[in-house]
């Protein structure tokens, strides 16, 4: 006898999907959580309110925003119950042809069609609204700078997941029949990835998770899972700690039939290395940590001396626009609200990505002497957020990393090399030229002097993604990925991963809307409680599949 059905570990696009269909098709549910959860006043006011904006839980820090480390990127993340849909830029696009079709699983079946139907339920579950409603000059800025780079056709208006109703006025639930909270229009703060304090933002709390737990989900927020082992009789072993605890971690142990990681890629994949290294789960496929994905992204963009009052940069939702520099680059407009310049800190001088380190820190002075008191001033966090527009630039290109474990200072910790495909840039000319372009066209707007930025980290050949992606992907064999097309680990077909480390191939648009809809296929594919599984079953011998029904069927 099992604790619970189902484990649920994180509570993303991907666990909330599984939380709530699971719960649905009668399974008793348990969510463990790292993060804590928020009501809508609990959010930090501005993302200077550090502890509660930030995620460094051993320093007493218990906020929205995590930020990793590895060799060959830095990664911003998610935190709390709701995980990355709490402090994401609520934007919601579908990915185009490439994606679907990249040879890592384009042979498995037709993916576009097979998940039409489930973008369709993750679109009406998130509220997306095909196009962000409102203009203004930041709208008006990316209009041109698509212009003057000659793809001005490219140019459209984001999908979004926000309520706008009327601004500030709350109403019942208008989603879900009531049986969802209650809603209040969006103010167009543009703190959306602070935390929505207003209530407007289509986060996991707002829909999936809401619903779940009306049906009987028990959600543990402040519970990190430090261990996922199998049991000889069938089922696993669940053991969480109390998160960032030094002393009395209250390690508990549960035992559940199946196990689902949704923990986020850095997460998911820092247990699957560490439960195949410690021999908790020894029939992970060595393929764990390939194929490693950050979206091909550069974080650049454009700032200027100072803007007028009326100009109101940081009006509007986070991100509102987007362009194609090319057919596999894709830029979009970011935005903090007034007051949020903290991350405005990662911002630097332009500097030519090609170089050699010291080249580029040649190039970085260089640009700071020319003009030291413009530099000053345009690398000030004085309002900072009002001064600037973020392109956040993302790309279908095949580039990938590979990640594993390395002992350092006494612990396991996951390190990366460059993988499959093209390495892993450590700048975007694309993004370089697009950020220019928005420069100037800032200028134009303002009539005050703007300069294209880049990042501290991409000075130092690091890149920032937003988009950590796969590394336990969805393949036709353990001997190329980690899950099969119905989220399975090969080897251990009770223990499933339904979030971003599944995700393939770079999407070259924001992932939320795929992770969920493919966590929608999944749960799709689990049968009732107590019935037949129509999955095919896995060899006990070699992981793969014996498909019972020809691969292009769902």
């Amino acid at each position: 006898m099992f604790d619970e059905d189902v484990v649920v570990v994180g509570s993303g696009f991907g666990g909330s999907v599984a939380a709530l269909r699971l719960s649905e098709k009668g399974y008793r549910v348990r969510v463990f959580e790292a993060g804590r959860r928020f009501a809508d006043d609990d959010f930090a006011k501005t993302s200077w309110n550090v502890r509660r904006y930030l995620w460094a839980p051993a320093l007493g820090c218990f906020g929205v925003q995590r930020i990793h480390r590895l060799p060959h990127v830095m990664i911003l993340a998610g935190a709390g119950v709701g995980g990355g849909s709490l402090n994401y830029a609520n934007t919601l696009y579908e990915p185009g042809p490439a994606f679907f079709a990249d040879p890592q699983w384009g042979s498995i079946r037709d993916w576009r069609a097979a998940l039409a139907p489930h973008y369709a339920t993750a679109k009406r579950m998130l509220g997306v609204v095909d196009a962000y409603p409102h203009s203004g000059p930041v709208e008006r800025i990316m209009a041109g700078a698509a212009d003057d780079l000659g793809v001005g056709e490219s140019f459209r208006r984001a999908p979004v997941g926000v309520w706008f109703g009327e601004p500030g006025r709350r109403v019942p639930d208008p989603y879900f029949g009531g049986e969802g909270p209650d809603r209040t229009g969006c103010t167009l703060c543009g703190n959306c990835m602070v935390g929505c304090r207003v209530g407007a933002k289509n986060t996991l709390v707002k829909n999936y998770l809401a619903l779940a737990e009306r049906r009987g989900v028990a959600i543990e927020p402040l519970r990190t899972v430090t261990e996922v082992r199998e049991l000889a009789t069938g089922g696993f072993a669940i053991t969480t700690v109390r998160s960032g605890a030094w002393l009395r971690r209250r390690a508990r142990t549960v035992t559940a039939r199946e196990v689902v990681l949704a923990a986020g890629t850095w997460g998911t994949q820092q247990l699957l290395h560490r439960m195949k290294h410690t021999g908790a789960l020894p029939r992970i496929p060595d393929a764990v940590g390939r194929l490693t994905r950050t979206n091909s992204e550069a974080l650049d963009g454009a700032v200027a001396v100072r803007v007028p009052e009326q100009l109101q940069l940081a009006r509007g939702v986070a991100i509102t626009t987007s362009f194609h520099v090319d057919e596999r680059t894709h830029v979009e407009n970011v935005r903090y609200g007034p007051g949020s310049n903290l991350m405005g800190a990662l911002a630097t001088v332009l500097v030519p990505g090609e170089r050699s380190l010291p080249g580029r820190l040649a190039a970085l002075v260089r640009g700071i002497l020319r003009a030291p008191v413009t530099a000053v001033r345009l690398g000030s966090l004085r309002r900072w957020s009002e001064r600037g527009i973020i392109a956040l630039v993302m790309q279908t290109a095949d580039n990938s990393l590979t990640l594993s474990l390395r002992r350092r200072f006494g612990r396991w910790r996951l390190t990366s090399a460059q993988g499959h495909g093209a390495p892993n840039p450590s700048h975007l000319p694309e993004a370089h030229r697009a950020a220019q372009a928005i420069a100037a066209r800032l200028e134009q707007e303002s009539g005050i002097r703007a300069e294209a930025r880049g990042s501290w980290p991409e000075v130092f050949g690091i890149p920032l993604t937003a988009h950590f992606l796969g590394g336990a992907v969805i393949s036709s064999a353990p001997e190329t990925g980690v899950v099969d097309e119905y989220h399975r680990v090969w080897g251990h077909p009770g223990l499933h991963v339904v979030d971003g480390a599944a995700v393939p191939a770079n999407p070259g648009v924001n992932p939320s809307l795929t992770i969920t809809a493919l966590a929608e296929r999944a749960m799709s594919h689990w049968p009732r409680r107590g019935e037949p599984d129509e999955r095919p079953a896995q060899d006990a011998t070699t992981g793969a599949a014996r498909s019972a029904r020809p691969p292009s069927s769902d």
